[in-house]
């Protein structure tokens, strides 16, 4: 499954155009993210929204913001003037987020998990002030279990 999530600046803001066989609406921009190490260069890629995403992309977003891109990923080699080829990544995005709405973005419910809850002694919820010493016990290991015949296994 090809599906990653990017946060990125916008760095061309999102031009709309339409498809020429059924005016299917499209945006194209282009976003930036910074190196993987300090001293690195940022790197670009080309983002396409389609139908009505595209326009909502044209409407809402312009350069210098930063956002959190939801999407697939493809590789174009594309033939360059030098006459070498050249490989290029595209994400085609299925969800855009600004960066600021980040606390509007739909989460999946917590997974259930059963975890058994502690409940904490009345001494635990005390100020360690105000706990009484506890008097020196000696610590008796716990009783052992004899070890297991191995001589009485069937085989």
């Amino acid at each position: 499954m090809n599906n990653c999530l990017l946060m990125a600046e916008i760095v061309q803001a999102p031009q709309l155009r339409y498809t020429s066989d059924n005016q299917t609406p499209v945006a194209e921009f282009v976003v930036q993210f910074p190196g993987l190490k300090e001293g690195d260069p940022s790197s670009q890629m080309k983002v396409v929204g389609w139908g009505n995403l595209a326009q909502d992309i044209q409407a809402q977003y312009q350069a210098g913001q930063r956002v959190l891109l939801e999407g697939r990923l493809a590789m174009n080699v594309v033939d360059s003037p030098q006459g070498y080829k050249e490989k290029q990544v595209e994400m085609t995005v299925q969800r855009i987020y600004a960066v600021g709405d980040l606390n509007t973005m739909p989460m999946a419910p917590p997974a259930a998990v059963a975890v058994p809850a502690a409940t904490p002694s009345p001494a635990a919820s005390r100020p360690a002030a105000a706990r009484p010493a506890a008097p020196a016990t000696p610590v008796t290991p716990p009783p052992s279990t004899p070890a297991p015949s191995y001589d009485d296994i069937p085989f």
